[in-house]
């Protein structure tokens, strides 16, 4: 009767019978395992695959063709970097911004969007974005990235000057020229916060306010006379029509 007794119990136990009275054993279940963001990408990215020297290296050779305007070359090695060190936010800023001035916007911002992952408050990777994104006429994701460079760092003029560009083209008036106002005082040796400032009083409109800034930027590059040396505000931030815009106030002086 002992033998039957355990054979039955241990029938029960097996199957699980619901006419079965033994009390079941219950395994507690065990909290799920929580893992920093930094643990992730250790294990996203193992260390023993990392190789911070080579990735350094591979900057450098970047940064020298991107001199030498070989930007399928700098973008390669800048690639590689990030590769090689992908925990490394500046990698990430530097071959966005090159892949910007190669003139591959969008891809520009997938990467700097990508590395702004690992560090959301990275303030050079939020100007560069912010930059990419006004250039690519997408003012409130612009507006979006440079206010947070500012709040992040307040003496930040590259997001000051950049705010006025995508402020005026928005339109707020008085957000650029309040934004451009900053940006001069930030940098007053600057040209381009005082273009960006005349600008700004032109669609006010106020002619005397926007032609005393342009003649601020005047003195401090006299080759804002010529109308041909207006087409570098482009890679400055401006736009075709605001480049318009200026020579109306150039030809004002």
């Amino acid at each position: 009767m002992i033998r039957l007794a355990v054979v039955f119990s241990l029938y029960c136990y097996t199957i699980s019978l619901g006419a079965c009275t033994t009390t079941e054993v219950r395994v507690p279940l065990r909290s799920p395992l929580v893992l920093s963001p930094q643990a992730q990408e250790q294990l996203a990215y193992p260390v023993f695959l990392m190789d911070a020297d080579g990735a350094a290296a591979y900057r450098q050779q970047g940064l020298a063709a991107r001199q030498q305007e070989d930007f399928e070359g700098a973008i390669a090695a800048l690639n590689t970097a990030v590769i090689l060190d992908p925990l490394h936010v500046p990698g990430y800023v530097l071959l966005g911004w090159t892949q910007h001035l190669a003139g591959d916007r969008d891809v520009a911002i997938a990467t700097l969007n990508q590395g702004l992952t690992r560090d959301a408050e990275h303030v050079p990777g939020l100007n560069a974005l912010g930059i990419a994104y006004l250039v690519n006429g997408d003012l409130e994701a612009a507006i979006a990235a440079h206010t947070q460079a500012k709040t992040l760092q307040a003496d930040n003029e590259i997001a000051y000057y950049n705010l006025s560009l995508a402020y005026q083209r928005l339109p707020d008036v008085s957000a650029a020229i309040a934004h451009a106002e900053r940006a001069t005082e930030l940098e007053p040796d600057n040209p381009h916060p005082w273009v960006a400032l005349a600008l700004a009083h032109w669609s006010k409109p106020d002619p005397v306010a926007a032609v005393a800034s342009y003649r601020q930027a005047l003195q401090l590059d006299g080759r804002y006379y010529d109308a041909a040396h207006l087409e570098n505000l482009l890679k400055a931030g401006f736009s075709p029509e605001q480049i318009e815009q200026v020579d109306e106030i150039r030809i004002q002086i």
